[in-house]
């Protein structure tokens, strides 16, 4: 327990981290409104254009902030299980891609780590896998700000009771999808004319066939493959947790603190805390 001595300490320190976190989350706030409601001239123009690094460095700084913001925060427990989330993103994501699937499977891994630990190490998993994946895959770079959304949303769903029952996962998954869907459709469209992998470019090609502009083609396509992904991605997810024997489940403090998974409240552990 902090004594009053402390405590002007712990806020002092706290405060450069949550500017961070704020001033990473408005950033990519500006980035994304100034892309849909300018739509700049060149949308589409590729990675030289003006509206291309407008993208690249808005959602990659913005999500550097947040990922320096939050990282001091977390506890031992979840930045162990964080590699084995973004090494999972990572296969799983550019097999899929590889095989030219219509959704994507890349955030299996950030949503399980939200979902044991909690919606800031979900957006620190996301933001992360995206930037190393972009090592060798640049298609994966510019997404980390979006990937960071979804396990910040994917936490919050858990902390509410999303997990709690296995047949609500999936509903939780559509909306995440949902919203995953219309925050990368201006990205995809800005930094690769919408270009994915062959099952999302056929849909792209569809909506543009019945005379929608690049953005809604891209918007609707995200639509459609994100709520897909996203209701596979935590159904899976949902069945993964459960079947983790119940002491490796309750070594998380957020799943011990919010309930996040039914069956009787384990005994808190002394000097522990929820994230």
């Amino acid at each position: 327990m902090s004594s009053p001595l402390t405590l002007p300490l712990q806020r002092e320190t706290s405060r450069p981290r949550r500017a961070l976190i704020l001033a990473g989350g408005a950033l990519i706030a500006a980035t994304y409104f100034y892309l849909v409601l300018a739509q700049p001239a060149d949308l589409a123009g590729g990675g030289g254009s003006a509206a291309s690094l407008i993208c690249l460095f808005g959602f990659l700084g913005g999500g550097a902030l947040l990922v320096g913001g939050i990282l001091p925060t977390l506890t031992t427990s979840s930045l162990v299980v964080m590699p084995l989330g973004i090494a999972l993103n990572i296969a799983i994501g550019q097999t899929a891609g590889s095989l030219g699937l219509q959704i994507y499977l890349d955030a299996i891994g950030t949503v399980l780590v939200a979902v044991l630990a909690g919606p800031a190490a979900g957006a620190a998993t996301g933001a992360l896998s995206n930037a190393i994946w972009g090592l060798f895959n640049p298609l994966a770079l510019p997404f980390a700000a979006g990937a960071a959304l979804i396990g910040l949303l994917a936490g919050t769903a858990a902390k509410y009771g999303a997990f709690r029952r296995i047949y609500l996962a999936p509903f939780a998954g559509l909306a995440v999808g949902a919203v995953g869907g219309l925050v990368a459709a201006p990205i995809a469209a800005t930094m690769f004319g919408a270009a994915g992998t062959v099952g999302t470019n056929a849909i792209v090609a569809a909506f543009r066939a019945m005379g929608d502009s690049l953005l809604v083609a891209a918007t609707k396509q995200g639509l459609t493959s994100d709520t897909l992904d996203k209701l596979v991605v935590f159904t899976l997810v949902a069945l993964l947790v459960y079947a983790l024997p119940g002491r490796a489940r309750n070594q998380f403090p957020f799943v011990r603190r919010y309930r996040v998974l039914a069956g009787r409240a384990p005994t808190p552990v002394p000097g522990t805390s929820g994230e």
